[in-house]
């Protein structure tokens, strides 16, 4: 039996803007590919923001993560964006870069955003002629027409490609957005797609307890949930209206796992009794996703959607929307499908589901099948045999 690629000989400096104690798919995502690579015979050198959060928040540099893993981190100073202070931004310090790439000598240098983290990662790189590798997290083609920006794309696009190009690599979450972006002309495309963690996602975590927490007074109750942040480009407006459709049907419960920006404002369109349980990690967030009994996701603005994978490997029925990147796993036979925006299709949805017990079980059956194929390990095998390649063709 083969086992998983491994990372003998790699230095990676991975230069992002996100990443943990901050709450979203980019950071989880990041913080899982810094310990793969450790575990897996690598060194690892996480350059990004400073955090209060953060466990090595007391020393900006060099600090290996408190259980011994193998994985340096240096934080920048940075500020909470204006717009959305759960993230924060850092200036564009390609000196430190090019001091981090001098002093540690990596063998690849990921660039994982097009912030001032990321960008100062890429131009060290580019000017040291270490092999460079940049990934695309954030679908902004739809945020642009979200908020209405989309003339800024004739300046936007061709920045965009230019700061990627520039990379042997340009990894995408999902095949919807690498051919975006291809027609985009952006060159080098690779599927760096999702896996999901049995351990911490499975149908055993459900819990009485945490049933109530959820707003469930009857295990007949049908709790419907929702994990993510919560923004206006999440669709959580359209997933109010939606809600509040579908609060006339009896014994339908609503639940909320997350914070955001917009929390005040989803809190005021939320129906009457909607449970807001805030952010949940480890043991707690398994329970409230295996306590639910339906996962509504709005969200059309998705690169990947971490949390719909979740949600079926926990064994929720799935409302996912009829368009963008979730579409790739969300089908048809997976998760009942709705009209992206359109709040009346999806409280239709929701109420098809909580009235057809056996319509439930069979999404939940076959997503759940789907979840499971979908590891961690293979994803991080096709990622380090990528990396692999980058670093053997690089020029001397």
């Amino acid at each position: 039996m083969v086992g998983p690629v491994r990372a003998d000989g790699l230095r990676l400096a991975l230069f992002t803007d996100t990443y943990t104690p901050q709450m979203n798919g980019v950071a989880r995502t990041l913080e899982r590919l810094a310990r793969t690579i450790a575990a897996r015979g690598g060194a690892v050198r996480v350059v990004t923001v400073a955090d209060p959060d953060a466990r090595d928040a007391r020393d900006a540099r060099g600090v290996h993560d408190a259980d011994g893993a193998a994985v340096g981190v240096e934080r920048w100073p940075s500020v909470p964006f204006w717009a959305y202070p759960q993230l924060r931004v850092a200036p564009l310090m390609v000196n430190r870069a090019a001091a981090v790439i001098d002093e540690w000598r990596p063998t690849l240098v990921h660039a994982a955003t097009e912030f001032g983290v990321g960008l100062a990662g890429m131009f060290a790189a580019r000017a040291a002629g270490v092999p460079l590798v940049s990934s695309y997290h954030t679908h902004f083609r739809a945020y642009l027409e979200f908020y209405r920006l989309g003339a800024l794309g004739p300046v936007f696009w061709p920045l965009f490609r230019g700061i990627h190009n520039m990379g042997a690599r340009t990894f995408a979450p999902s095949a919807v957005v690498a051919r975006e972006l291809a027609a985009l002309r952006f060159h080098n495309l690779r599927v760096w797609t999702r896996g999901v963690d049995p351990s911490l996602f499975d149908s055993s975590f459900r819990s009485a307890a945490m049933r109530a927490r959820l707003g469930a007074r009857h295990e007949r109750d049908v709790v419907v949930l929702y994990v993510g942040r919560l923004a206006r480009e999440k669709g959580i407006d359209v997933l109010a209206r939606a809600w509040r459709l579908a609060a006339a049907s009896p014994g339908v419960r609503f639940a909320v796992v997350g914070d955001g920006p917009a929390e005040a404002e989803f809190r005021a369109a939320a129906p009457e009794g909607t449970c807001f349980m805030g952010r949940l990690t480890g043991r707690a967030l398994s329970e409230a996703y295996a306590s639910a009994d339906l996962f509504a996701f709005p969200s059309v603005t998705e690169t990947f959607g971490n949390v719909v994978l979740e949600a079926m490997a926990s064994g929720l029925a799935v409302v996912a929307p009829d368009v963008g990147a979730t579409t790739e796993y969300a089908t048809a036979e997976t998760a009942q499908l709705f009209r992206g925006g359109d709040a009346t299709s999806l409280a239709e949805a929701i109420g098809l589901l909580v009235h057809d017990a056996p319509l439930r079980a069979g999404l939940v059956s076959r997503s759940r099948a789907l979840a499971a194929r979908m590891t961690w390990e293979a994803v991080f095998d096709q990622l380090l045999t990528d990396y692999r390649e980058v670093v053997a063709t690089a020029r001397p």
